[in-house]
């Protein structure tokens, strides 16, 4: 794939997509994940996964939300290039008819399994975010007069993006002291069991009506500033490969479930897999084509590469935000999310859409 322009090349592409959008390509985006892209769903709850303080937030419009990053998300970035004129909201405020312009359900901590996370405290895993969309649907049959097909219709033509399993090997399986998981199921075993759960998880979201979705495979976590911290001597570049040699098992089953689910398990369905493992991997090597400097620090942070202890509430994050790849110890800049959101929308590249890009999912 050609390489992109620089992140403020990127900004300005955005704004001009925005404005030159007559109306929303698809009427609703519905969003189900993790901390990469709760925005604000966890402000409520009893949680350490939070972020509704500052400097998180301090480059975004509307400030502190609780979006895990300074600024916008990737899908607050890949809403835009959808030409929807506001950001979606989070589940834990949207009421009524704005429900049907698409719903963030995503939790930060939040895993395919169910325990993933409790190490942080409270959180919806993906079950509870499917059971909120579910509670969602209902709600939705009163402004189609309880016409079922009417509102299958509509959200056939949706667009559904879930983002899972980071959390289920940064804050379960590779947490030996919180969690057996590492010792009862080899890497493969661990895969399939996250596969497994999954795949039904999905096959929940597709019988309540999701019929365009967007899976993502987990991306480099063996590299970011959290485990560079971690396993660092002098060298800022060497990667924790046992962490990313487990999550390519589960990448690998994702992309099979995708062509499962779209060669007839799931009649009607078109799933995207999302190949961020492959992306994040090319930004980081092709840094300065995309406007980057570092890549292996967090912008705000504590410690070795700002990754061994998180933002801190009214800690002074860098002044060249846009130049880093990571906000911090965990978790991608705006700068970052801009690049990586429109990579997947208009990449011709199947090595990072596949079997197509989200803008072709879009016109369907």
């Amino acid at each position: 794939m050609a390489c992109l322009s620089a992140s403020f090349g990127v900004f300005l592409y955005l704004i001009v997509a925005v404005s030159s959008q007559q109306e929303p390509q698809v009427p609703g985006f519905f969003i189900f994940g993790d901390s990469l892209v709760d925005n604000g769903n966890n402000n409520g709850i009893l949680t350490l996964a939070r972020a509704n303080y500052r400097p998180y937030g301090i480059d975004f419009p509307q400030g502190t939300t609780g979006r895990f990053t300074n600024g916008r998300t990737y899908v607050d970035a890949l809403a835009q290039l959808l030409g929807f004129p506001t950001y979606i909201p989070p589940y834990a405020r949207t009421r009524g008819r704005a429900l049907l312009r698409g719903v963030n359900f995503a939790s930060g901590a939040a895993g395919i399994r169910d325990e993933t996370g409790n190490n942080l405290g409270d959180h919806m895993p993906m079950s509870q975010q499917v059971a909120s969309f579910g509670r969602t649907v209902q709600q939705m049959y009163r402004f189609f007069r309880g016409d079922a097909n009417a509102l299958a219709n509509y959200l056939s033509r949706c667009i559904f993006y879930s983002g899972m399993g980071s959390n289920d090997y940064l804050n379960n399986y590779f947490m030996p002291d919180f969690y057996s998981t590492g010792s009862q199921y080899s890497p493969k075993a661990y895969a399939a069991l996250l596969l497994q759960d999954y795949s039904r998880q999905l096959t929940d979201l597709y019988r309540l009506g999701a019929r365009k979705v967007i899976v993502t495979a987990v991306g480099q976590i063996g590299c970011i500033p959290y485990q560079l911290a971690r396993i660092n001597g002098n060298s800022t570049t060497k990667c924790n490969e046992k962490i990313n040699n487990a999550i390519s098992l589960f990448n690998s089953g994702l992309k099979n479930m995708v062509d499962n689910f779209n060669n007839g398990q799931l009649p009607g369905a078109k799933f995207v897999f999302l190949d961020s493992y492959e992306s994040s991997r090319d930004v980081v090597a092709n840094a300065a084509t995309y406007g980057f400097e570092v890549v292996d620090k967090g912008c705000c942070g504590v410690g070795r590469n700002n990754g061994q202890i998180t933002c801190l509430p009214l800690q002074r994050p860098c002044d060249q935000r846009a130049k880093y790849i990571f906000w911090d110890a965990f978790h991608p800049t705006e700068a970052a999310n801009i690049v990586f959101a429109k990579i997947s929308y208009e990449t011709t590249s199947r090595s990072y859409a596949y079997p197509i890009n989200i803008r072709q999912l879009a016109m369907l």
